[in-house]
C-alpha cells in the first residue's frame, strides 16, 4: 500500500499509509488527543475524523475548542434528535436538520401528532439513552436511484424533494443506530461525546421557507460534552434575557418603536438621545484630533448617483424604491450609504497630492429595507446612523492610514470596555470573482495592505474568504461581550473601485493626474447596533462618562428640596448630569427606583447634610460611600469617570 504525506497546522509533514483516517493521525500523536477529536479539516473542508484519506493533504484536527468542531458536534446532535423522534413518534417525516451558531434544529412533519415544550424532557431522555450506546456515524455513498428508492419506501416526501436537486454521484447517507439520513456530513466518530442535552424551543417553519407549502415543526436544541458547560450556557442564556437591549431600552427610557412611524424605525427618547450625543461627541473629539473633517450630506440622492457607485445594480431591488419628483423628470433614493456623497464632496474642486490624506467624517443616517421578519430591536433596523468616514489618500499612504484607523477603533473599544475581540480579514472568494467589481491587481494590492497592517499592529486575526464587500476587502472587528457572544462592530475597508467609478483625481508631485485610494471606516458601525450591543454588554450599567443620568439627588422630605436643587445646580456647573427626585415618596423608594434606573450615584440630603453643606453618597451596586462635601464628591466623581484616564488618540504626524 502506498503512503501519503499529511501536512499539519504547525507545518510539519508526516507519512501515513493511504486509507488512514484523521483519527489514526490523532492516535499517532497521542491517545489523549484522539479521545478529544470530533472531526477534521482536510484541505480546508470539514471531514469526518473516520473518513479515509487517499492522497496527500493538509489536515487540522478539530476539538470542542474549534468552531468547526462544534459544527460537527451539533450536526451529529441534530441526527441524534431525529433518531429519538423516530423512536417516540412513529411515522414522523424529516425535513432538514442543520447546526446553527448555538446548537441545532430539525424540521419535522409529525402528521396528526403534536409536540410541545412539555414533551422536551422525554425526548431529551431518549437522546441521552441513544447517545450512551456510542453508535458510530457511518458514511455511505449511494446512487440517486438508491436514495429515491429508500425514501419512497419510507414515505418521506421531504427527503425526495431534496434528492431531486442533487447530482448522481454526490449523494451520501449517514447511519447511526437505527436511523438513516440523507446528509453530506460531517459527523462525530460516534454518539458517545454527546453528554449534556437541552431542547430549547419549538416553532413553526414552512418547508423550504415557502409560505405556500406545509408548515413543519422546528425543534431547537443545544448539546455539550459536559453537563457543567450546559449549566454555564443556560446561566448565560438567563443573563441574556435580563440584558436584552429591548427590555433595558424600555426600562431605562432610551428608545421606542411606533407602528404608525413604521417598522424598524427607532424613536430615540430624551435619555437615549443624550446617550447618542455623548457617543457622537466622544468620537467626534477623537476624530478631530486624528485629522478628520466633519461633513453633512442629504438624506436622499439621485438614482444616478447610486448607479454610478454600483450600489443600485447590487442592492436596488432589495432597497426602498425610487421616489419620483412631482414633474416625473427625476428619481431619488433614500440614502442607503454615505460613500457616494463623500466622493462628490472630494470631487467638488481639484485636489493636490499635498492635501492627501483627506479624511471626511459624518454621522449620516441611512435607510435600507430589511425584511420584516429580520427586524430585531436596534440590531436590525431600516433607518440607522453610521459613524461613517472616508479617507482619500495616495497609494503609498494606504497602509499607514489603515493602521491609524486600527488605532482609533482600539481606542473606542478600550474606552467602552470591549476587551475581547478578533479582527476578521474579509477577502473576496477567489472561486467566484464575478461577485466583485474592480481589477485583480487592485484587489491584490488592497488585500495585501490589510494583511500587513493587521500583522504590524499585532492584532489577533482570522481570515475569511468570500466575506469582502463587493468593492473591496475589509477588516471587521468581531467583539465578544460579557456573556461570550460574538458581534461584528467596527469595520475598515479598502476601495480602489469607487474612485475609479467617480473618476476621482489628484495632481501628483510629477504634475500628472493620479487616482486616489479610498478607505471606508466606521468604529461603531452604526449607532443603533452599537448601543444595543453596549447595553447588553454592560447590562445597562454604562461607563460613568456615558451614563445619561450620572447622579440622582434625593431629598429625604420636601423640606430639603431647595437644598437638593442647589446641590444639583452646583454639580451641573461642573458638567455632572442627572436629576433631583422631588417626588412625595419615602427615601427608601427613591433609592430603589434610582437603583432600578441604574443611576451611578445617589446623593441623599436631609437635615444633617443641609446643616453641614454636605451630601450622603451611595454608588449603584456598591452601597453607602459616606458623607462628602461637594468638592470631595466632584473629585471622587472625576476619578471614577475613567474616560479621563484613557490615552487620547495621537494627533496625525
Amino acid at each position: 500500500m502506498s503512503n501519503i504525506h499529511i501536512t499539519l497546522p504547525d507545518g510539519s509533514v508526516r507519512e501515513y499509509p493511504a486509507g488512514s483516517t484523521s483519527l489514526d493521525i490523532a492516535r499517532s500523536i497521542s491517545e489523549g488527543l484522539a479521545r478529544n477529536v470530533l472531526a477534521s479539516k482536510v484541505n480546508g473542508e470539514i471531514w469526518d475524523a473516520t473518513r479515509p484519506l487517499e492522497k496527500d493533504a493538509t489536515v487540522q484536527l478539530l476539538t470542542w475548542k474549534d468552531d468547526d468542531g462544534k459544527y460537527a458536534f451539533w450536526h451529529s446532535s441534530a441526527h441524534l434528535l431525529a433518531e429519538a423522534l423516530e423512536a417516540l413518534y412513529p411515522g414522523v417525516k424529516f425535513g432538514i436538520g442543520p447546526p446553527v451558531e448555538n446548537g441545532f434544529y430539525y424540521d419535522v412533519d409529525l402528521g396528526e401528532q403534536t409536540l410541545s415544550q412539555e414533551d422536551f424532557p422525554k425526548i431529551e431522555a431518549k437522546m441521552k439513552e441513544l447517545a450512551k450506546e456510542k453508535n458510530p456515524f457511518e458514511r455511505r455513498s449511494v446512487s440517486k436511484k438508491e436514495a429515491i428508492d429508500y425514501f419512497t419506501q419510507k414515505g418521506d416526501e421531504y427527503k425526495l424533494d431534496l434528492i431531486e436537486g442533487l447530482e448522481d454521484g454526490s449523494i451520501t447517507f449517514y447511519e447511526q443506530g437505527k436511523f438513516v439520513d440523507l446528509c453530506r456530513g460531517p459527523h462525530l466518530p460516534d454518539t458517545g461525546p454527546i453528554k449534556a442535552i437541552k431542547l430549547t424551543n419549538v416553532a413553526g417553519a414552512y418547508w423550504r421557507g415557502d409560505e405556500t407549502r406545509k408548515q413543519l415543526t422546528r425543534i431547537y436544541g443545544i448539546t455539550f460534552p459536559k453537563q457543567k458547560e450546559l449549566d454555564e450556557y443556560l446561566f448565560r442564556l438567563e443573563e441574556a434575557k435580563k440584558r436584552d437591549h429591548r427590555k433595558l431600552g424600555r426600562e431605562l427610557e432610551l428608545f421606542t418603536f411606533s407602528e404608525k412611524v413604521g417598522m424598524g424605525l427607532p424613536l430615540w427618547l430624551p435619555k437615549g438621545t443624550m446617550l447618542r450625543e455623548r457617543l457622537e461627541g466622544f468620537l467626534r473629539k477623537a476624530q478631530t484630533k486624528a485629522g478628520y473633517l466633519q461633513v453633512v450630506t442629504p438624506h436622499i440622492g439621485s438614482k444616478e448617483l447610486y448607479e454610478t457607485s454600483g450600489h443600485y445594480a447590487k442592492y436596488g431591488k432589495d432597497s426602498f424604491q425610487p421616489i419620483k419628483t412631482p414633474d416625473g423628470e427625476g428619481e431619488f433614493l433614500l440614502k442607503p450609504m454615505n460613500c457616494p456623497h463623500h466622493c462628490e464632496i472630494y470631487k467638488a474642486r481639484p485636489r493636490s497630492y499635498r492635501e492627501l490624506p483627506l479624511r471626511l467624517a459624518e454621522f449620516g443616517t441611512v435607510y435600507r429595507y430589511e425584511q420584516s421578519g429580520e427586524l430585531h430591536g436596534l440590531t436590525r433596523v431600516r433607518g440607522f446612523t453610521q459613524d461613517d468616514a472616508h479617507i482619500f489618500c495616495r497609494p503609498d499612504q494606504v497602509k499607514e492610514e489603515f493602521k491609524k484607523v486600527i488605532d482609533l477603533v482600539l481606542y473606542v473599544f478600550e474606552s467602552l470596555g470591549f476587551h475581547d475581540f478578533t479582527a476578521q480579514i474579509s477577502l473576496r472568494d477567489p472561486e467566484n470573482k464575478a461577485k466583485y467589481i474592480g481589477s485583480d491587481e487592485a484587489w491584490e494590492i488592497s488585500e495585501r495592505a490589510i494583511i500587513e497592517a493587521a500583522a504590524e499592529k499585532n492584532l489577533p486575526t482570522v481570515t475569511e474568504l468570500g466575506e469582502a464587500a463587493f468593492y473591496g476587502p475589509k477588516l471587521d472587528f468581531m467583539v465578544r461581550d460579557a456573556l461570550g457572544r460574538k458581534w461584528q462592530l467596527g469595520t475598515i475597508q479598502v476601495d480602489y473601485n469607487l474612485p475609479e467609478r467617480f473618476e476621482l483625481e489628484y495632481i501628483g508631485n510629477d504634475n500628472q493626474k493620479h487616482r486616489p485610494v479610498m478607505i471606508h471606516r466606521a468604529p461603531f458601525g452604526s449607532l443603533e447596533r452599537f448601543v444595543a450591543v453596549l447595553l447588553e454588554h454592560c447590562g445597562g450599567n454604562f461607563p460613568l462618562w456615558l451614563a445619561p443620568d450620572q447622579i440622582a439627588v434625593l431629598p429625604i422630605s420636601e423640606k430639603y428640596s431647595d437644598y437638593a436643587d442647589n446641590v444639583y445646580k452646583e454639580l451641573e456647573l461642573v458638567d455632572i448630569r442627572g436629576f433631583v427626585d422631588n417626588r412625595d415618596e419615602k427615601i427608601g423608594r427613591k433609592i430603589r427606583d434610582a437603583e432600578v434606573q441604574k443611576v451611578p450615584f445617589m446623593l441623599i440630603v436631609g437635615e444633617k447634610e443641609q446643616a453641614e453643606n454636605r451630601v450622603s453618597v451611595r454608588r449603584h451596586g456598591e452601597g453607602d460611600l459616606g458623607s462628602m462635601t461637594l468638592d470631595e464628591f466632584t473629585a471622587y466623581f472625576r476619578k471614577a469617570a475613567d474616560i479621563t484616564q484613557r490615552k487620547p488618540v495621537e494627533d496625525p504626524a
